[in-house]
């Protein structure tokens, strides 16, 4: 195989590429010193965001991790503590960071099979108001988890139950348009019951760089201040936020597409005797690969061109760069990989 033959890579759909359309937008976007508030493009951005899934305003970070980190810093004081899933990002993926930066405690629950946190689990972890324990303030969700999509009628008594506790709730939507998409409802229907919402533009819909976080108009002029401590505030966004908007614009529906490129992906890996395939429900599902099998699996796939994170548990991802054409030899290789591997005696 060519040494320049474009590669099919399978590890994220943050790996995605701006394209030519996305570009001629950053190229002639507006800009101005979004730490004055001055870009236009940045404005446009979280006013869209804000007005897409049904908030009153919205900020643009960097990053999820940054987006997620300012709403529990806001939501949360020193010795308080937020609910959260053992599998979500905001605690597993994001370096601890509101322990770490906020001395906030976050009080992890087993997730159930579905992604879901069960609502009795939810209901016992909420601290009686005692000096001995850290003060219940948030329950996190996330959308989706794990590929998994957690339904409108879970979240909705998932919300009311934790409001009803007197707790605020908070979502991590990085992938929240897959599951709008998914369920054929609305972004803002999606969306229902949280007071603040990170949307991430840098996965399923493609934009290089960005998050926004979304709420009512205080939360996010309170927010402006986190993001300028952590060293988000940025100047000329505009030339990177025109990809998120551009993203918004014209890549959710889209993402329709991936599903079925995920599902047409497991079900031809499914041939194989060798692997567990699961079910995807959006665009991320998990093989199981035999452990002796792994690192010649592996090999094989680089020399093809094929990027996937091989392990005994291994994840795959479909995203706007991958076609139904490239699905086709992922399988193939797969299918020829296994049909002569096998395990020693």
């Amino acid at each position: 195989m060519s040494h320049d033959a474009p590669w099919i890579d399978l590890r994220s759909d943050t790996v995605t590429q701006p394209g030519d359309a996305m570009r001629d937008a950053m190229h002639s976007a507006p800009v101005g010193d979004d730490v004055y508030g001055d870009d236009p493009t940045v404005n446009r951005l979280q006013d869209t965001a804000a007005e897409m899934f049904g908030y009153e305003a919205g900020l643009y970070a960097p990053s999820g991790t940054q987006s997620n980190l300012i709403a529990l810093l806001l939501h949360c004081a020193r010795g308080d503590e937020y609910l959260v899933g053992q599998e979500a990002h905001t605690y597993k993926y994001e370096g601890g960071g509101a322990a770490v930066l906020g001395s906030i405690q976050p009080q992890p629950i087993a997730n159930q099979p579905d992604g879901s946190i069960a609502l009795a689990d939810i209901d016992a972890y909420i601290k009686p108001d005692d000096m001995h324990f850290a003060r219940t303030r948030v329950l996190a969700l996330e959308n989706t988890i794990g590929g998994r999509v957690l339904g409108a009628s879970y979240m909705a008594a998932a919300t009311t139950l934790a409001h009803a506790r007197g707790l605020v709730t908070h979502l991590d939507g990085a992938r929240i348009c897959n599951a709008a998409v998914k369920q054929g409802i609305s972004l803002s229907a999606a969306c229902a019951g949280f007071d603040s919402v990170s949307v991430c533009l840098s996965k399923g819909l493609g934009a290089p760089v960005g998050s926004v976080l979304l709420g009512n108009k205080a939360f996010i002029e309170q927010g402006k201040r986190w993001r300028k401590m952590l060293g988000g505030g940025m100047r000329q966004a505009g030339m990177i936020a025109a990809a998120g908007l551009y993203a918004l614009e014209h890549n959710v529906q889209r993402l329709a597409d991936d599903h079925t490129n995920a599902a047409n992906l497991s079900r031809g890996l499914a041939r194989i005797a060798q692997l567990k395939v699961a079910t995807p429900q959006t665009n991320i599902f998990y093989i199981e690969v035999p452990p002796a099998a792994c690192d010649a699996l592996r090999a094989t796939l680089a020399r093809e061109h094929i990027r996937a994170t091989v392990g005994q548990h291994t994840r795959l991802v479909t995203h706007l760069n991958i076609t139904a054409a490239d699905v086709d030899k992922v399988v193939a290789v797969f299918t020829a990989f296994f049909k002569d591997w096998h395990p020693a005696a």
